[in-house]
């Protein structure tokens, strides 16, 4: 896995891509969301320099490979780490209401995706509370 800056804009990327593709599956709803909620603005991350964070976090994972091709998309160690990027508590509560906001573009949250955002939240000490306080402003 490549490594990037503690709390930077790639930081937070990569783990928005990793919902994306969480569920095995990058429904085209999820990038038209990128857009609508204005993402790129939101984590300081040009739309070009986005694609590039979710093309190397495939190829990081294709990287990690078993021998007969399958790939662990919820490895906790990988996943623990990715969390660890990112240590600011408004990055946190911005990245978790993106992430949700990504699980249920498609119109369902996958078990898979519901398993990421439960330990995301739990990992970081944030409730739902906190989610609708921060931004009920």
């Amino acid at each position: 896995m490549r490594n990037y800056s503690p709390n930077s804009p790639e930081a937070m990327a990569r783990l928005l891509a990793m919902f994306m593709i969480t569920d095995g599956n990058m429904d085209p709803r999820e990038l038209e969301l990128l857009e609508k909620l204005h993402v790129y603005h939101l984590i300081n991350l040009p739309r070009k320099q986005f694609a590039q964070v979710l093309r190397d976090y495939c190829d990081d994972l294709s990287d990690e490979a078993e021998e007969d091709g399958s790939i662990h998309l919820l490895d906790r160690e990988r996943v623990d780490s990715l969390l660890a990027e990112v240590s600011d508590h408004r990055k946190r509560i911005l990245t978790c209401v993106l992430a949700m906001d990504i699980a249920k573009s498609d119109g369902t949250i996958s078990d898979s995706e519901m398993a990421l955002l439960s330990h995301m939240m739990k990992s970081w000490n944030i409730s739902l509370d906190d989610l609708e306080r921060e931004f009920a402003r």
